[in-house]
Order: structure tokens, then C-alpha cells, then sequence
């Protein structure tokens, strides 16, 4: 990030942002680009009113006092000259408190426009959803409106309409003014009518809206009843809404709510600058002098708090996630620009709002800014605290949805810390400026911390995983005999009947494999569930327990390798692919086969390319540039999401978009990299998730070599795509930029129903799981139809295995509340030279997956570091499982697993509840 880079960020940007979250709402309630464009230029201009009007009177009272001393300014200079004039006028602003620098009041209406000025240009020049969108008159919001063509040269009438509304707004503005100031006046007119004669209509149109305020604004100025014109005013704003309301019957009543509180918050500029105040004195109204200090410290706390705390608290909990792999970098710029954003938002913005007002106003700015601050901590730590998994571009894995019992408590303890911080303002000011510094120190002193951490943990990322130029490669041999444990992170054993019931076709593809429908695993969590299919029975959350002298990331480590060796030291040419949780780490850590070096061991999530609707192929080099520009502006958002109200969150939260509009700020291939979802068959955009896992399967041809060696090969591979849920375009289940299966859903209940019984597909989670279930077995179809064409899939023994599977509520498999479904993995196994396809009702857990591997080809396994033997004996009896909500790595990054809730299989059916017991905490 450079000097300049970040210069922007901490002014520009957060203007940027507003106007792109203003735009994006308003869009998406009135559902028209031109009256949302309308919306953006009347909150725009009614927001900075205050600041105008502030800066309108800086400029009376500069040209005032330039009045007042004109005729002794003029005199002196033609009476002294050189060093004498210099020092008797310098004497002279002294005896009238005024100093050249004041001269500079006269600009401030200008500096003010220029930072509003780029961030409309940067928001709305290349913006995508403007392309080709007729409003009124103009043909295309995306371009130039070239109402008619002089030879080449296209005239554009709306940029010549801003500039003669502009001069006559100017007009009005400058009666009585000296020549100077109509100068500047006019001679802007002029450069904005050069700088936006070429642009988009959508940006002229906008910053004619501005004129046109201002002329209004102007006129207002001018009339000796203002209270009437505002009651004018606010009831065309009303009745706009309510045509708004009336076009637009869908609106749900939040919408309608926040439709409501826009326009409250264009009364109160109004209100508070137009009106003049004949209520109370000031002292009767809000007791005391404004306080600076009280506003900035509060300022620089929630500065803090969005832009170090939070980001440096998500980071943290898995810092491996938000490395770019490709080209690597610290995760640490991602605070540092969320930094500055949150500087420029809170401190720079707000306290040029502080700065520019006065009185009263200035008073609650004031007492507002410790209300702020309370509400937002007990948002952040109460409230919205568990809405599931969140992705590396901050995606939740659904929706967050709140109970109305949710909204009421939120609301009360939002106004019970509101009167809490107003009380402590009026009564004891300085036990609030005691409590902000303590807030200040604390955060910072957590954010340090979160920094020191994420630091160490890209230190070990640098200096174990050096970035080489090759490339994934699967070796396979016509000769000798090939063993492949495909491990399909969350892929769902429960719905492979509905897969293949859809898809018929695959039988053929997976010739000679047997499903095993009742199969359980350990855990629902890839660190709960994985050691024991790694390693066999002696990894087990409760075996893993048992040994407490270790620490988990040893464990884990050891299962990893009990395969890979077993079969190196059976003379198989061992490859290995994406261990999960090797080192304990989000990226694995290879360096736990040093010891191996005949072993080949790669890490291929996010090494293949992707082609996108609309956007060409892009590099994963490129992708994660575009991932980039996502983390350095959703941070924030992010951070303001989770210490708003709940009233606010899912509007702020925007499906993971975050109220993202595809603009030139924001590449057109970065808005395509969150999927957000209208309805169970509607979407738009892409998992990033699963456009990092999906392409290795694509590519499975392209990266396995085939010779005639003899040699034996053992390939043990890992892949995240059922892990990564997204809306697929049906029938082929491929991933698209706009989704619309409206023709193929008409069916969901006999569409999903096998041998009597029904797959339940009402939510987002539970379709979007089963698309990428589908896509995973289509693409490996692709892949074996590959090897039998080139002679190896017969000599090849295939194991699909999953860790865990997933609580979406498809077959209402519950047990004291925990719904069973996320201990039911995917297995299903091909031996060599096997025929048909087949289902078995034997009882299995992912445990069994070593000795599956190794049977027929290594005698009597043995563990090759505990020395006990492999055997499937523990198998006999009552299973215990174990499920806890700490599931992270760094949450249980001990010698044991945290403590929760044990339960214990026996019979022979997982899917029958009566089979599950709980069996109590710890």
C-alpha cells in the first residue's frame, strides 16, 4: 500500500462507500437505477447541507471583515511600501483578530466539493448496473447521452443543462457578491462542464440533481418563510415514498421501516439549518458546552473497534484463510486498510461534521458519540453472536435471521445503554471520558495482541511453505496396482440415493463401487472427524482424549502420516494431496512428511484457474487480486454489520454483498466473487470457496499421468468442493454468474423422493448442499470415465470418504435437540476389478477407511507409530461421538478436545433416531 494508496483510503473512500450503500439500498427498494440515482443526490445533499450552510457563513464572515478593512488595506498600501506596509498591516489584522491564513475561508465551499466530487466520479463513472438502462429521456445511464452527432462529436445535452443551471444557482448565489467570488463561482461551472461533458449519463445526471438542489437551496435562502417551504418540502418527500410504497406492494415491513427513517433523516439537516431555532435556550435544552475531547476519544474508539478489533479478532481465529496462496502476502493489510477506513469514516468525516457545526448541534454530536460507542459494544458482544460459519470474503453460510423476540430485546437494551451513556454525559461526564480511554486502551491492547498473532503465524507460513512452480501431478500405472482415498470434506452420505435417482447416467460411471448408506463418523467437525479416517480407530475423539500428555496438533499429525507410510513402506510410490489440518493449520502444513522426502505432497486449493460468465478465464493469481479488493472494503462493512441494531444487520449484511454495487472502484470480476440468493432456485455470483476446490476436479485428467510402469502408487487427496455450498444451473450443476433453475424446481417434493421416503429441499443451505454434492460426482464420473479409457481403473481401488456430514434438517434424525445428520459421511468404496454398482447395509464409520485401503495388499497393518495393529474390533458395540461448538483448530489447540456433548450409537441404522443416545457433557 503506498503514501498515496492509503491517502485515499482515509479520505476519499469512506464518501465512496456511503454513496455505493445509499445507491445499493435504494436500488433495491425502488428497483429503478434512475430514481435510485435521485435518492443518492437528495440523502447526498441533505447530509452535507450542514456543512455548506457552515460554509457559507465562514464565507460572509470572510467577506465582511474584507469589507470592513478594505478602505484601511487599500490606503496602506498606497501610503507605505516594502517592510513598513508588511509590518502595518500585519498590525492591522492584528487589532481586527484576523490572519491571512482566513483568507482561506473563502474556498472552503470548493474543498469541500472535491473529495464529494471523486467519490461520485469513482462510484458512478463505469458503474455496471447503469449499462444500457433507459431513465426518462436518457437512452443509457451507462453513457454519454449524445442527444445528436456535429460530424464526429457528440453533443451531450445534460452536461450543458448542469452548467447553465449551475451559473443560474450561481446567480442567485453571488447577488451583492464581490467580482472575485462570482469569478470562482462561474469559472467552476465552467471546469465541471469540461471535466463531465465525455462522462456517463448516470454521473451527469447526478450532479445535475446537485445543481439543481443548490439552485433550490438558493431560492429557499431567499424567501422570508422558510417554515412553510420545508412543510412543502418534507410532504413531496413523503408522498414520494409513499409512490414508492404503492409501485413497489412487495416491500416487507423493515423495508417500509427503513424507508420511513430516510426520510427522517432528510427532515433533520433541514430542521436543524433552515428553521430558525425559537425553542429553548440552548442551556435549557441539552446542559453544557459541547465536548470536543468526549467526541474525538469517542471517535478514535469506534475507529478502533471496526477497523482493528473486529477485522484483527476474524483474522486471528484463521489466519491461514485470508493468505493469498498464490502470491503471498500479510494478512495484516487487511487491517491496516480497514484502518484507515475506519479513521477516515469515524475521526476525519465525522469530525469535519463536528467541526462545521455549532450550538446546539454541536452538543449532540457530542452526547451522541458515547451513546454510539455503548450500543456498539453491546451489539458486538450480545447480540448476533452465532449465525454459523463465516467464509474468507465474510459470507455466512445462510442468511442471518432473527426472531421478532431477537428484535425486541435488542431494541430494549439498545435504549436502556442509551439512557445508561446519556445519564453518565449529563451527570458524570468524566466517569464517560474514564470509561472511553479504558475502551481506547483495552481494544488496543487486544488489537495488538490479534496483530502479534496473525504476524507469527504468515512468519511460519513464509518459512514453511516456500511457493514453487510445480504443479499438481497423479501418478497412476497400468501394471502395478493404484490405491486412492479421496477425501470429500462434508460430502453427505444421506444424499447420494437423490443424486443418483436424478442422475441414473452415474451407475454406469461408478461401476464396481458399493455405497454404504450407514456409515457414521466422530464428529461433525473436520478436526473432530478426520483424525479417526486418516489413522483408523485409535484416532477417535475419545481415544484422541485418552492421550493427554499430547498435544492434538501432534495427533493430528500422526494420523496424517499412518497411511501415506504404511503403504511408502510397501514399496507404493506415495502422493499426497491437501492433508486436512496437517500442523494444525487451515493451509497444511507439508512439512510434517519431511521425513518422507520419496513422498509427493502438494497443496491445490486455488492453483487452477476459472473461467466466469462474462469475465473471461482468470488466473488464480488473478482471482485472488479480486478476493483482495473484497477483503479491503467488506472488513469495515463487516465490522459496522456486527455493532449495528438487528434491525439494521440484515439490511447492512445484504446476502454477504454488503450493499457492493458492480462499479469501476470495484472490478466487474470482483462483485461476481460472493453468491448471494433470491429463493432456493435464483442466484448471482460465485462461492469463492468452491471456485478454489472445483476446478482440481476439473483438471483430474489433465494432472494424472499414466504410464506402464508396475510400480504401485497410493494417492491420498483431500478436496473442499461439497464443502463450499452454492446454487448450481441445473441440469449439469455447473457454476454460472446468473442462476435460474425457476424450470427445473417446479417439483421439489416427488422430485426428491426415493423408495418412499423425501429428501427435504425448502432452504438455501439444504439445496445448495446437494448442488455441490451433484457437481462433485459428476466431475469424478468425468475423471473415472478417464482412466478407463486409458486401462487404470480396473487396477485401481477407489475410497470416497467424508469427515463428517451436515445439520441441514433434510430427514429428522434428532437426539436431545442435536440433529444426528452431520455424523453421517459419505462412503463408498470400487476394488479392483469390480462389477456393477452395489449397496450395503453393513455398518461402517469413516474409521474403516485404512483398513479398506490396505486390505489384500499389506498383511497384518500395523500403525507405524503406536505399533498397534489396524483392525476394525473397536467397531463392535456401542460408538461414541462427540460434538462440541468450539470446532476450529484454534479453538482446540490443546491436548484435548474442549468439553461437549457425548453420544453413543448402537444398532445398525444411523437414520433411525431411536438408535442415538445422549449420553451427557464433558
Amino acid at each position: 500500500m503506498t503514501f498515496l494508496s492509503g491517502l485515499y483510503t482515509l479520505i476519499i473512500s469512506p464518501l465512496v462507500l456511503l454513496f455505493e450503500v445509499i445507491f445499493t439500498i435504494a436500488d433495491r427498494l425502488i428497483g429503478n437505477a434512475g430514481l435510485s440515482i435521485i435518492v443518492l443526490s437528495l440523502a447526498v445533499n441533505f447530509l452535507v447541507l450542514p456543512l455548506y450552510k457552515r460554509a457559507d457563513e465562514l464565507q460572509a464572515e470572510e467577506r465582511d471583515i474584507q469589507a470592513k478593512m478594505a478602505y484601511r488595506i487599500k490606503r496602506t498600501k498606497q501610503t507605505f511600501k516594502g517592510d513598513e506596509r508588511f509590518f502595518m498591516l500585519q498590525e492591522y489584522y492584528r487589532i481586527n483578530n484576523y490572519k491571512p491564513v482566513y483568507a482561506l475561508k473563502s474556498s472552503v465551499s470548493l474543498l469541500l466539493q472535491i473529495p464529494f466530487f471523486i467519490a461520485a466520479y469513482r462510484l458512478l463513472s463505469g458503474m455496471q448496473s447503469l449499462q444500457g438502462v433507459q431513465f426518462g429521456l436518457i437512452r443509457d445511464l451507462g453513457k454519454e447521452d449524445a442527444a445528436f452527432m456535429i460530424g464526429n462529436f457528440p453533443v451531450n445535452i445534460l452536461p450543458v443543462l448542469m452548467t447553465l443551471i449551475n451559473i443560474i444557482s450561481g446567480i442567485i448565489y453571488t447577488k451583492g457578491h464581490p467580482l472575485k467570488s462570482k469569478i470562482q463561482v462561474y469559472g467552476l461551472a465552467v471546469v465541471f462542464l469540461v471535466l463531465l461533458y465525455h462522462s456517463p449519463s448516470g454521473l451527469v445526471f447526478y450532479w445535475l440533481l446537485n445543481n439543481v438542489f443548490s439552485l433550490v437551496k438558493n431560492i429557499f435562502y431567499k424567501l422570508k418563510d422558510p417554515k412553510k417551504a420545508l412543510g412543502i418540502i418534507l410532504a413531496a418527500a413523503g408522498a414520494v415514498i409513499l409512490v414508492i410504497t404503492i409501485i413497489r406492494p412487495d416491500l416487507g415491513i423493515r423495508q417500509k421501516v427503513l424507508l420511513g427513517l430516510f426520510c427522517i433523516l432528510l427532515a433533520l439537516p433541514l430542521v436543524s439549518v433552515l428553521i430558525k431555532n425559537k425553542a429553548k435556550p440552548v442551556s435549557d435544552t441539552v446542559p453544557g458546552k459541547a465536548d470536543k475531547t468526549l467526541f474525538f476519544s469517542g471517535a478514535f474508539l469506534m475507529a478502533l473497534v471496526t477497523g482493528l478489533f473486529i477485522p484483527s479478532v476474524i483474522i486471528n481465529a484463521s489466519t491461514e484463510e485470508f493468505i493469498n496462496v498464490i502470491d503471498p502476502s500479510s494478512p495484516l493489510i487487511y487491517i491496516a486498510r480497514s484502518l484507515l477506513l475506519s479513521l477516515g469514516s469515524w475521526v476525519l468525516w465525522g469530525g469535519v461534521f463536528f467541526a462545521f457545526s455549532k450550538g446546539r448541534t454541536r452538543q449532540i454530536f457530542s452526547m451522541a458519540m458515547p451513546v454510539i460507542c455503548g450500543i456498539a459494544i453491546i451489539d458486538y458482544m450480545l447480540f448476533g453472536t452465532d449465525l454459523g460459519n463465516l467464509s474468507s470474503v465474510l459470507q455466512y453460510d445462510t442468511q442471518p435471521a432473527f426472531s421478532v423476540y431477537d428484535h425486541l430485546f435488542n431494541l430494549l437494551a439498545v435504549a436502556l445503554i442509551a439512557l445508561i451513556c446519556i445519564f453518565l454525559y449529563l451527570k458524570v461526564r468524566q466517569a464517560t471520558k474514564i470509561l472511553i480511554l479504558a475502551g481506547i486502551l483495552s481494544i488496543t491492547g487486544i488489537g495488538i495482541y490479534n496483530v502479534s498473532k496473525i504476524n507469527y503465524t504468515y512468519s511460519w507460513y513464509e518459512n514453511t511453505n516456500d511457493v514453487t512452480d510445480e504443479m499438481l501431478n497423479i501418478p497412476l500405472n497400468r501394471n502395478g496396482r493404484n490405491v486412492i482415498v479421496l477425501f470429500l470434506d462434508r460430502a453427505l452420505g444421506t444424499q447420494v440415493p437423490y443424486i443418483f435417482n436424478e442422475k441414473p447416467e452415474l451407475l454406469e460411471k461408478y461401476e464396481g463401487f458399493t455405497y454404504y448408506p450407514n456409515t457414521i463418523s466422530y464428529g461433525p467437525k473436520t478436526n473432530f472427524a478426520s483424525p479417526a479416517l486418516y489413522g483408523g480407530y485409535e484416532y477417535t475423539p475419545g481415544r484422541i482424549n485418552e492421550r493427554s500428555d499430547e498435544s492434538l496438533t501432534e495427533k493430528q499429525n500422526e494420523a496424517l502420516k499412518v497411511m501415506p507410510v504404511i503403504f511408502g513402506n510397501n514399496g507404493f510410490d506415495v502422493t499426497v494431496c491437501n492433508p486436512k489440518y496437517a500442523g494444525y493449520k487451515w493451509i497444511p502444513d507439508l512439512s510434517i512428511y519431511d521425513d518422507y522426502p520419496d513422498f509427493h505432497c502438494y497443496n491445490t486449493n486455488g492453483q487452477f484457474g476459472f473461467t466466469f460468465d462474462g469475465a473471461g478465464t482468470m488466473s488464480s493469481l488473478e482471482i485472488y487480486g479480486k478476493i483482495d479488493e473484497i477483503r479491503y472494503r467488506n472488513f469495515f462493512c463487516f465490522s459496522l454489520m456486527k455493532i449495528s441494531p438487528l434491525l439494521l444487520q440484515e439490511t447492512l449484511y445484504d446476502g454477504g454483498m454488503y450493499n457492493r454495487a458492480a462499479s469501476a472502484s470495484a472490478s466487474p470480476e470482483t462483485s461476481v466473487l460472493t453468491q448471494t440468493f433470491d429463493g432456493v432456485s435464483k442466484s448471482t455470483g460465485y462461492n469463492i470457496l468452491f471456485i478454489e476446490s472445483y476446478p482440481v476436479l476439473t483438471s483430474l485428467s489433465d494432472v494424472t499421468t499414466i504410464s506402464d510402469s508396475s510400480e504401485d502408487t497410493f494417492l491420498m487427496m483431500s478436496n473442499d468442493t461439497p464443502h463450499s455450498p452454492c446454487i448450481l444451473q441445473e441440469p449439469d450443476y455447473v457454476p454460472a454468474m446468473n442462476v435460474d433453475n425457476t424450470a427445473f424446481d417446479t417439483d421439489m417434493v416427488s422430485r426428491y423422493t426415493v423408495d418412499g421416503k423425501t429428501m427435504k429441499m425448502e432452504s438455501v443451505a439444504q439445496v445448495a448442499h446437494y448442488h455441490v454434492n451433484m457437481a462433485t460426482f459428476l466431475k469424478l464420473g468425468e475423471w473415472f470415465d478417464y482412466l478407463r479409457e486409458n486401462g487404470v481403473y480396473d487396477n485401481t481401488r477407489i475410497i470416497l470418504v467424508a469427515d463428517h456430514g451436515r445439520d441441514l434438517g433434510q430427514f429428522d434424525i434428532y437426539c436431545n435437540g442435536q440433529n444426528m445428520e452431520c455424523f453421517l459421511p459419505l462412503l463408498m468404496v470400487k476394488d479392483f476389478d469390480s462389477t456393477g454398482f452395489a449397496v450395503s447395509d453393513d455398518f461402517m464409520t469413516n474409521g474403516d477407511v485404512p483398513l479398506l485401503a490396505t486390505a489384500g495388499l499389506i498383511d497384518d497393518p500395523v500403525n507405524p507409530f503406536t505399533g498397534n495393529p489396524i483392525t476394525d474390533s473397536a467397531k463392535t458395540g456401542p460408538q461414541t461421538v462427540y460434538y462440541s461448538p468450539g470446532s476450529t483448530a484454534q479453538d482446540n489447540d490443546r491436548n484435548t478436545f474442549l468439553p461437549g456433548s457425548w453420544f453413543v450409537f448402537e444398532g445398525e441404522d444411523p437414520h433411525d433416531p431411536s438408535n442415538w443416545k445422549y449420553v451427557g457433557e464433558g
